[in-house]
């Protein structure tokens, strides 16, 4: 009789050991989150109190947007060359100043309006071409005028133009870049014009030409 219950106790110690052990810490499913995704790692509970239950997600995307961004300032809207004579140039500048995002390049360009310095009054051009019979000079040039101001690795710029105008096709390039580069309100390039005329060169007080500015920039 005593033997009997010493072996129904031990049957019920050891049925009490495998239902507590199922309660260390284990693997309880997985559970679908907002916009059906779903856990990567299962949810476990730790058994130690206070109980903590685990599991992750991963590719949440995270997306941004750089909008491009471009800044030309022109230190003024006119050049004006005095009077012009037949020893000497006569030349004036004007100054640019480039800010932009642009990874991959930025030119500046001026293109002449008339191809030439044009009086409408005496109906005289003023260009080293012979079409009127008379050979003068008319020249755009670029030169930098400043330290760079981008802080990119490898960033460099040119402003080397120096050519005589005859045409209203030809957009000469001032400036060009190859990196992004600050608006540091230092001017990159310096736009000159000069003339000199010919002796024969008939007189006049409204010799004139315009000109259009292009910056063109590739992100």
């Amino acid at each position: 009789m005593k033997t009997k219950i010493k072996n129904g106790l031990a049957i019920f110690a050891l049925a009490a050991l495998t239902i507590n052990s199922t309660y260390a810490a284990s693997q309880i499913g997985t559970w679908s989150v907002f916009w059906t995704s779903s856990f990567d790692s299962a949810v476990t509970w730790d058994d130690a109190m206070p109980w903590i239950a685990t599991g992750s997600v991963s590719g949440i995307v995270i997306t941004a947007n750089v909008l491009p961004t471009l800044n030309m300032v022109i230190s003024t809207g006119a050049i004006n060359l005095g009077t012009l004579n037949a020893s000497t140039y006569s030349t004036w500048s004007l100054d640019i100043e480039v800010g932009t995002n642009a990874s991959n390049w930025v030119t500046v360009s001026a293109t002449s309006n008339a191809g030439w310095l044009n009086s409408a009054t005496n109906w005289s051009t003023i260009n080293n071409t012979s079409t009127d019979w008379i050979a003068e000079s008319y020249i755009f040039s670029s030169a930098l005028n400043a330290a760079s101001d981008s802080s990119v690795t490898w960033f460099s710029q040119t402003a080397n133009l120096s050519t005589e105008i005859n045409d209203t096709i030809t957009a000469h390039t001032l400036y060009n870049t190859n990196k992004p580069e600050s608006s540091s309100w230092v001017n990159d390039v310096t736009f000159s014009v000069s003339a000199k005329i010919d002796e024969q060169t008939p007189a006049g007080t409204d010799y004139q030409d315009t000109v259009t500015l292009t910056v063109v920039w590739n992100f």
